[in-house]
């Protein structure tokens, strides 16, 4: 370990073989927490090294209790975390409203950590269980056409890092490998991140996946999600552009709007106001912006504003609340 942290304090990049051995340590908990914390520390100290995401990427995924979807297409709509924005469960709403308009959500999640609410926080407090159980995900998954992943269920291994990803509370390169890490490989993703250097090395990971349609998304104000602040950048295998909020057919909104208080309890009652359609209406023109933009990612052919449109219906008509009921029943 020594020569390893010799080699990061140099800011020297690590090979994808060295990334994949040194997580693979931690993993197998062969590392202490000193060393853990020195090694993140070391690399939070840096942009994002492709070889290194690479490699981390490889070993997560190896020790990891994959899920066969047998067949089913399905999309996952998540976010890097730790853009210190402490915005209400986007993404998490988002994906519910996509599976009310019709299409299959296996959601891959987690506790906040850098930030107060995370989705696994959120669904929780709801009473969605978390189970690693293939059998009972996909019957929640034919049943209310959304399934969860709780990362610490699907990452056993990861329980060595907990501890001190607690105790720094800031973001780190785990943060830019949840998006990577979906147990199911669902063949469509939406992912956001806070940093336009991750947007690009998500695409040169995701380029090498043929199977895999993705969309990449980065606001321009540090957002991991479209947040309709500004503009956001939008990346998939044949196309680069920004987009703007009247691109979604909506307003510019203020960072206060987008707030999600400080407790579980305050994100949960924002969640539960967005979907009985009781929330403010730049919470739900955001969260259809992006659920709009995943539906997109699913149908290109399709334009942004028609699939906005389908996700604003998912959300009026009451089928979003349903994909909530049925998970619960």
């Amino acid at each position: 370990m020594k020569s390893l942290l010799t080699q990061l304090y140099a800011r020297e990049p690590l090979s994808r073989q060295t990334a994949y051995e040194t997580l693979s340590r931690v993993g197998n908990g062969e590392a202490s927490d000193m060393e853990i914390a020195a090694v993140v520390s070391a690399i939070n100290m840096r942009p994002a090294v492709l070889s290194e995401i690479q490699g981390f990427r490889d070993a997560m995924l190896e020790l990891s209790r994959p899920i066969d979807l047998g067949g089913r297409q399905s999309i996952d709509i998540v976010g890097t975390g730790g853009d210190g924005k402490d915005t209400f469960n986007i993404s998490t709403l988002s994906s519910f409203v996509v599976a009310g308009a019709g299409h299959l959500v296996t959601k891959h999640g987690s506790y906040g950590v850098s930030s107060s609410v995370g989705s696994s926080d959120v669904l929780q407090s709801l009473g969605v269980p978390f189970t690693h159980e293939e059998d009972a995900l996909l019957a929640m998954l034919d049943r209310a056409g959304i399934c969860f992943f709780h990362a610490p269920v699907f990452h056993p291994a990861m329980k060595n890092v907990v501890p001190v990803r607690k105790s720094l509370r800031v973001r780190s390169f785990f943060n830019l490998l949840g998006p990577l890490l979906n147990p199911a490989k669902p063949t469509h993703s939406l992912l956001g991140t806070y940093d336009r250097q991750v947007a690009r090395v998500y695409d040169y990971i995701l380029q090498e996946e043929p199977d895999q349609q993705y969309t990449i998304v980065h606001a321009l104000d540090g957002y991991d999600e479209v947040s309709l602040t500004g503009g956001a950048a939008v990346r998939s295998k044949d196309r680069q552009k920004i987009l703007q909020p009247e691109d979604f057919g909506f307003s510019q909104l203020r960072q206060e709007d987008l707030y999600g208080g400080s407790t579980v309890e305050e994100g949960k009652k924002i969640f539960l106001a967005v979907l009985n359609n009781e929330s403010t209406a730049a919470q739900r023109d955001v969260v259809c912006a992006n659920a709009g933009l995943a539906i997109h990612t699913i149908h290109p052919e399709r334009s942004l504003l028609d699939c906005v449109a389908t996700a604003q219906e998912s959300l009026a008509s009451g089928r979003a609340r349903g994909v909530l009921n049925r998970l619960l029943a």
